[in-house]
């Protein structure tokens, strides 16, 4: 499978790739609505950020509890049933005079649900497409995502600007509802894909395996932490720019849907295995440029080049698919996207804290730093890993199938 024609004609494949693509303009937009808010009541960097990124915290609880039920619930209704809980918990945050208590818990609540809605549908994706047709179709989905955030955050900063930051909630409600409603009538029933009941210790139990090879512990840490510490770059773009950051958010995502493009579509593979490092420390290193306090303009050409470094995800996680069974692909997934999320709700938090003590600028050249740092000690771990196995396989680059269990 090599064109995108290919994937769009591959049953099933269009109706999940519409409804996710509902689901990110309606994260963008309201994440910007409820910052913005957040901001206007209480005036910390701390508290905007967590408002946005926070909820992926609960994340971590759902990776400990939930995993177990990715390739155990069918796939329709759980992903049915996870937009209209979006949509509700949305709708609620709009309601005036909501304590900030109240709004983060119901963060905390939509977190914890996300946490089981990423391995249920990546795992779908990995069903519904042919194995070498995965990395091409989960680049389309990630420029999707590129393009709805730099939609989702435009049209977010012009109706908060115009209407209310309460309105562009109510507007991200309705496009969760119609995410909804795409995968409600487009996929067919499919059963779940491992048959047992989810539990806690199943949970626990798949993620020791995922995690007892070492080969997919380091990436699995390759995924999570540096982009994770860029995301804290991002949580900050509000209190850095008030009035300007849905153009920052624009340009990130722009970058992101570069990097998506020409490593998904134009890199060969040969190529592709070796750009992991490379590409993430592009996505760490223009952000140091925020030490000199750069004006609009400047600090979104920073941003916009450095996006282009998340096409490292798409290499990374060709490289986990390689060192996980097909049977465990949805937890596997899942548990990548749990760790991912919870370290960039992790990271705004660090960020805020930062920023609230020192000033936004300083707090996101620390964590361009700590990115930089973070990938170089990974990239250390993986040639000691290399050598100790005989070879030159790294934690972050050359993803060579050794066997399906990774072990």
């Amino acid at each position: 499978m090599r064109s995108y024609s290919a994937l769009f004609r591959t049953p099933e494949f269009t109706p999940l790739f519409l409804s996710t693509a509902f689901r990110s303009a309606a994260s963008t937009t309201g994440g910007l609505a409820l910052a913005t808010l957040t901001y206007d009541a209480t005036g910390s960097p701390l508290l905007s950020a967590l408002s946005m990124f926070g909820p992926q915290l609960a994340q971590v609880v759902g990776a400990t509890t939930l995993l177990s039920a990715s390739d155990r619930l069918p796939p329709r209704a759980t992903l049915t049933g996870i937009a209209l809980a979006f949509a509700l918990g949305t709708a609620a945050m709009a309601i005036p005079g909501l304590p900030i208590g109240a709004v983060f818990a119901l963060l905390f609540v939509l977190g914890l649900i996300a946490s089981l809605g990423a391995g249920v549908g990546w795992g779908l994706l990995n069903e519904i497409l042919a194995k070498e047709g995965y990395l091409l179709g989960r680049s389309v989905f990630n420029m999707s995502n590129g393009l709805m955030q730099i939609a989702g955050f435009a049209t977010g900063g012009v109706l908060v600007a115009t209407l209310s930051a309460r309105a562009t909630l109510l507007t991200a409600a309705a496009l969760y509802l119609a995410g909804a409603l795409v995968t409600r009538l487009g996929l067919t029933s499919r059963p779940a894909r491992v048959s047992g009941r989810p539990s806690i210790a199943q949970t626990w139990r798949t993620n020791a395996e995922l995690w007892s090879a070492r080969p997919r512990r380091l990436t699995y840490l390759g995924l999570w932490i540096p982009n994770g510490l860029v995301v804290g770059i991002e949580s900050l773009y509000v209190s850095y720019a008030p009035d300007s950051a849905g153009t920052l958010f624009a340009c990130a995502a722009l970058g992101m849907l570069i990097g998506d493009v020409t490593v998904g579509r134009f890199v060969p593979p040969r190529l592709r295995r070796r750009l992991a490092v490379p590409l993430l420390l592009l996505l760490a290193a223009p952000n140091l440029l925020f030490a000199l306090r750069p004006g609009v303009w400047a600090a979104a050409l920073a941003v916009c080049v450095a996006s282009v470094g998340y096409g490292a995800s798409l290499v990374q996680q060709e490289r986990l698919m390689s060192l996980t069974p097909p049977e465990l692909s949805g937890h596997a997934l899942g548990l990548h996207s749990a760790g991912m999320l919870t370290m960039q709700g992790v990271s705004a938090a660090l960020a805020g804290t930062i920023a609230q003590l020192t000033s936004p600028g300083a707090a996101m050249t620390v964590m361009a730093a700590g990115s930089v740092c973070v990938t170089v000690a990974l990239v250390g771990a993986g040639r000691r890993e290399g050598r100790g196995r005989g070879g030159r396989e790294g934690a972050l680059s050359n993803p060579v199938e050794r066997s399906r269990s990774g072990t």
